[in-house]
């Protein structure tokens, strides 16, 4: 068997081993197998490719395998570096820097293989659309990691004739195509690339902060589809087969959870939605009330059942390791404790749950929306910890909100409802939450983490 025929047969062992790794990825009791099952194939990959690459080189074979082993070296030391350093807050923008790499790749690839390959039709069309997508993948990751990480207002851009503008950079594009085909050179291939960069940057930039998590989703997306055009590009069938899997997955999830945020999915690829309407809740007026940490102790130990809606605060304070010791307490008294988790809680599909788990939180009290939000009627005591937008009440009530529409946690429907808060400040979508100012809501301010373990040193107090 030749080394080329190995390489195939590897590939094709890497990607079903992609596939059973998203497979495992669905579920959090299988995740930590689909991580390693992924892991895996791409180490597959990379050993396979680079066995490709050596056969295949002009240059002298040791030369070649020491270039491949200096971009290796560097990678993984900065790659180790970051994962080892990066706070679990800092995951969603991480993440949209990373698809933003993939993206820049796919342009590179574009224009080193008009350069020295063949100008065939084919060919031509495959670099023009990976270039295009690539570039849209590059500028709207940075946008989205600029507004992740507060650099950048979490605020919609809304130019005049904004979705004008956006068709207009597709029919120039189309129209750089049959330029590009009939007399191809840089120029069409330059002016493209410009158009698609500003499509990208003004896509994500016209996107409210509310809806950033399914945005990330929807660039993971994007940057799946820039790989397959890369692997086109390059000719490599598991870089076509992986981007495929990425790009199909990540459209799948986005369309699940613009289904959870009653958003159209036309509306995340056009970047259409985040800014349409003005909030008449952003001047919501009420007196709120304020509980300690005492009180709260002696409410929790008074019911039956209770119910944590965490959010991105929870993270920021790095609060769930006492909570999941909150928990464990109160299910050692007989108390029924589950949690709460929207679609979009944090600032990344499934942040909660990756924190929830770190924090060895048991699955089976973990609750989506669907699951739980009807039996808040039945609750007691609901903990929100650091959430805002996703328990908003506005969302349901107030038509002009910016998340209007979105369903929500109807925590207010409990006996009782703790906010655990800094300060009065409305969430990371800009809305004034009707919530904090409900008869049966109370203000319990500070540290997230500090105040739970201020409840738990007082129901060890009361025993």
């Amino acid at each position: 068997m030749t080394l080329v025929s190995v390489a195939q047969v590897s590939y094709l062992v890497a990607a079903i081993l992609f596939i059973l790794s998203l497979a495992g990825l669905s579920k959090q009791t299988t995740a930590r197998r689909g991580n390693l099952l992924g892991m895996a194939g791409m180490a597959i990959a990379i050993l396979a490719t680079v066995a490709l690459a050596l056969n295949t080189s002009e240059r002298p074979w040791g030369v070649t395998l020491m270039l491949i082993l200096c971009v290796l070296l560097i990678g993984a030391a900065v790659g180790m570096h970051r994962a080892r350093t990066v706070e679990m807050t800092q995951m969603p923008e991480l993440i949209a820097l990373l698809h933003s790499f993939v993206g820049l790749a796919a342009v590179l690839i574009g224009y080193n293989s008009y350069l020295t390959e063949g100008h065939d039709a084919m060919h031509l069309v495959e670099v023009f659309l990976g270039v295009l997508i690539g570039a849209v993948t590059f500028t709207g990751s940075i946008v989205a990691y600029l507004k992740l990480s507060a650099r950048m207002p979490s605020k919609p851009l809304t130019l005049p004739g904004r979705h004008a503008l956006n068709a207009g950079a597709l029919v120039a594009s189309a129209g750089l195509l049959v330029w590009f085909l009939a007399a191809p050179s840089l120029w069409p291939l330059l002016l493209m690339t410009v158009i698609a960069l500003a499509l990208g940057y003004h896509l994500v930039a016209a996107i409210g902060g509310g809806d950033m998590p399914v945005v990330v989703s929807m660039l993971n997306s994007y940057s799946g589809w820039a790989a397959a055009a890369a692997g086109f590009m390059l000719g490599n069938d598991l870089l076509i087969v992986t981007g495929a899997l990425v790009g199909s997955s990540g459209a799948i999830l986005s369309y699940i959870m613009c289904k959870a945020m009653n958003r159209k999915f036309l509306a995340v690829i056009l970047g259409g939605f985040g800014g349409e309407t003005s909030s008449s809740s952003a001047g919501v007026d009420g007196t709120h009330q304020e509980i300690n940490a005492a009180a709260t102790a002696e409410a929790l130990q008074r019911a039956r059942s209770v119910v944590i809606a965490p959010g991105y605060g929870m993270a920021v304070a790095k609060a769930q390791y006492p909570v999941a010791d909150l928990v464990s307490r109160l299910r050692d008294q007989g108390v029924q404790v589950r949690f709460a988790v929207h679609p979009v809680a944090g600032r990344l599909p499934g942040h909660m749950n990756v924190l929830l788990a770190e924090a060895k939180v048991p699955y089976d009290v973990v609750l989506e929306l669907d699951e739980i939000n009807d039996d808040f009627a039945e609750t007691d005591v609901v903990l929100v910890i650091g959430a805002n937008d996703t328990v908003n009440p506005a969302a349901l009530d107030d038509p002009g909100s910016p998340i209007a529409g979105m369903p929500v946690l109807e925590v207010w429907n409990a006996a009782q409802v703790v906010v655990f808060k800094r300060s009065m400040a409305t969430g990371y979508a800009g809305v004034q939450n009707p919530l904090f100012f409900k008869e049966n809501t109370s203000m319990l301010f500070g540290d997230a983490k500090e105040q739970v373990e201020a409840i738990l040193a007082a129901m060890t107090a009361r025993v």
